[in-house]
């Protein structure tokens, strides 16, 4: 060997352990992939799951209140009270959910990120147990106390499982890693949607079974959670176990990729020291969060009143105006289903290089646009055989439109805007906005629809422009950045705006003395 191949060589170790670093560096460590997915399984992909699900066995549910309600009283039921007792068992799950929310910090502070995840599957388990019975026990009533229960399920895990999985990401695929709560949403959406179809569990015979099948992902999430840690930074900061912490950030990092995720949870533990967590009337209070909590409030708000539930009100009456036979709509909505799970794909794929608000000020205006075009191709439906294809690219487009942006980013940047000891009361306001917002929808939307017919779009327009324009002004970009730099840089946009607002400096002080 020449002296020129023993130089090379010596070099060769050292190539290999720069290509390894790029390689850890460019993608996520594989036991954080799979923690991503036992968070979710039993997580988030409930919540999507029991709100598709309940679309199929309408007709089959009221035939058995029907005909309990014969049995019982030896006559049919009213057609009011039957449109009631159906009403009850559908919306009762937001009340469930605006409950888990209201509860889903507190547990998350007590029990761990992981530790509440994992039971929260206690109610899912139940309410499978008690809506599978329903039909055997003649009894209705468990079909309400059931959809009760999956929404306290649901809401407990759509507060928690975007906490766990913002705080066990590392920072450059924190929002890759938070996507996550989209994409088993959506993955929810789209399996109930499958599973109701007439070839799989759609059949009247089955619909005990449909309803009781979220038992499944609850005991596979009891079965691959546990394998996995907890939250390194629920570890470190909330419980002071820095071995364990150090454990956790080894399995889920990888051995030799953690420490600068340590050193900035550390950062983050100092200056939390003293701090208890956050109960949620006291983020009313802090002048320090303001901004945040707004930002969360609105965001949360407009999740649920940006126009994504007229958008499937209206999917039927589009597809069957484009000549769909009535039998085959329920493949077209699982066509819609399809298209959410790709856009929240798509952004988990783009939200590190494009970024937070690239994306969310992107699928506002989107959404913005395809209100006018709606409005448009509704008002005009008759006019020609081809518009009601462009309603059907229409309900499509908005669709992706709000997947790539709003469906995705809004948990994301709750998790980004808070520190450790405020994050916990964050996702309970949030979640308790959201939720409310999703029973004020299902309350007022049917008035809405019937007053303005197509042009409601034009309110959800507006809901839109707002919001898009709200955070191009406000909200900073959260891309790559501790949760202290993220803070510290809303902070002295607001001090920023006070100095101007008192034409001076003033009290720089104020920024400093502000818990971080």
């Amino acid at each position: 060997m020449t002296k020129e191949n023993e130089s090379l060589s010596e070099y060769v170790p050292l190539i290999r352990e720069v290509r390894e670093t790029e390689r850890r560096v460019r993608y996520p460590n594989t036991s954080l992939l799979l923690a991503v997915c036992a968070a979710g399984i039993g997580g988030t992909f409930q919540y999507g799951y029991n709100i598709s699900v309940i679309n199929a066995p309408t007709k089959y549910v009221q035939n058995f209140i029907n005909q309990t309600w014969l049995e019982r009283y030896e006559m049919d039921i009213s057609e009011q009270m039957l449109t009631l007792l159906w009403s009850i068992i559908v919306s009762v799950f937001t009340l469930g959910g605006l409950i888990g929310a209201s509860i889903g910090g507190t547990l998350a502070i007590k029990f761990g990120r992981k530790g509440a995840l994992l039971l929260n599957n206690t109610f899912a388990l139940l309410a499978a147990l008690l809506m599978g019975l329903s039909y055997p026990a003649g009894l209705y009533e468990l079909l309400i106390v059931g959809r009760f229960l999956t929404g306290i399920n649901a809401g407990i895990g759509v507060c928690v499982q975007p906490m766990y999985l913002g705080e066990i990401a590392p920072r450059m695929f924190r929002g890759t890693m938070a996507m996550g709560t989209s994409i088993f949403i959506t993955g929810g959406i789209f399996t109930g949607q499958v599973i109701g179809l007439n070839e799989l569990l759609g059949k009247e015979e089955y619909w005990p079974i449909l309803l009781s099948t979220p038992c499944i992902p609850a005991v596979l999430q009891i079965l691959i959670l546990p394998w996995f840690p907890e939250s390194p930074r629920y570890l470190l900061i909330d419980k002071m176990n820095d071995t364990e912490c150090r454990k956790a950030l080894r399995q889920l990092h990888g051995s030799g990729n953690y420490h600068e995720e340590r050193e900035d949870m550390e950062r983050e533990r100092i200056n939390a020291l003293g701090i208890k967590p956050m109960k949620p009337w006291e983020l009313f209070g802090d002048p320090s969060l303001s901004w945040q909590l707004t930002t969360v409030i609105l965001l949360n708000c407009a999740q649920q009143l940006n126009g994504i539930n007229a958008i499937y009100f209206y999917a039927d009456y589009v597809f069957a105006q484009a000549g769909i036979p009535a039998n085959k709509i329920p493949y077209a909505t699982v066509g819609t289903g399809a298209c959410e799970c790709l856009t929240a794909l798509t952004c988990g794929i783009l939200i590190e290089s494009l970024g937070r608000r690239v994306l969310i000020i992107g699928g506002y205006s989107l959404m913005t646009l395809w209100c006018i075009c709606l409005t448009l191709t509704l008002t005009f439906q008759e006019t020609s055989p081809w518009v009601p294809y462009l309603s059907m690219i229409g309900v499509f487009a908005f669709i992706l439109s709000f997947g790539l942006g709003p469906g995705g980013v809004t948990n994301i940047l709750t998790t980004e805007l808070f520190t450790q000891t405020s994050r916990p009361a964050a996702y309970i306001i949030g979640g308790s906005i959201n939720w409310l917002s999703f029973f004020f929808i299902g309350i007022v939307f049917p008035f809405i629809v019937n007053s303005l017919q197509q042009y409601c779009f034009l309110v959800f327009l507006a809901i839109c422009c707002l919001v898009a324009g709200y955070i191009f002004i406000i909200v900073p970009e959260t891309k790559n950045k501790t949760f202290l730099e993220i803070q510290m840089e809303i902070q002295s946009r607001t001090l920023r705006k006070h100095n101007k607002s008192e034409g001076g400096n003033g009290p720089v002080a104020t920024l400093l003395s502000t818990p971080l």
